[in-house]
């Protein structure tokens, strides 16, 4: 039987980001292993939710998590610009 998997701040904001890329069509779904084109009103959301959790933590972080967090935030955000300017028709999504 396998472990369960880690419980921690560090793996809710990995499965926050997991979820959040598989929007922005750069991981597969686990149900269909296909990737799928980007959905930025969805993804927008996954952001929104990291960036609460940054704001609502913020000063309870270890120095790590703080780190981790403020990193998948950036990389995240820098991903959804650029599927944004590769949608013509994006322009009514907020950049988060």
């Amino acid at each position: 039987m396998a472990a369960p998997p880690e419980i921690s701040f560090n793996a809710l904001v990995v499965s926050l980001a997991t979820t959040a890329a598989v929007h922005l069509g750069d991981v597969a779904e686990s149900t269909t292993g296909q990737k799928m084109p980007p959905n930025l009103e969805a993804s927008g959301h996954m952001l929104d939710l990291l960036s609460v959790l940054a704001e609502k933590t913020k000063g309870n972080l270890t120095p790590d998590e703080e780190r981790f967090l403020t990193q998948v935030l950036y990389e995240l955000r820098m991903r959804f610009i650029d599927a944004k300017k590769a949608d013509p028709g994006a322009d009514s999504i907020v950049t988060p």
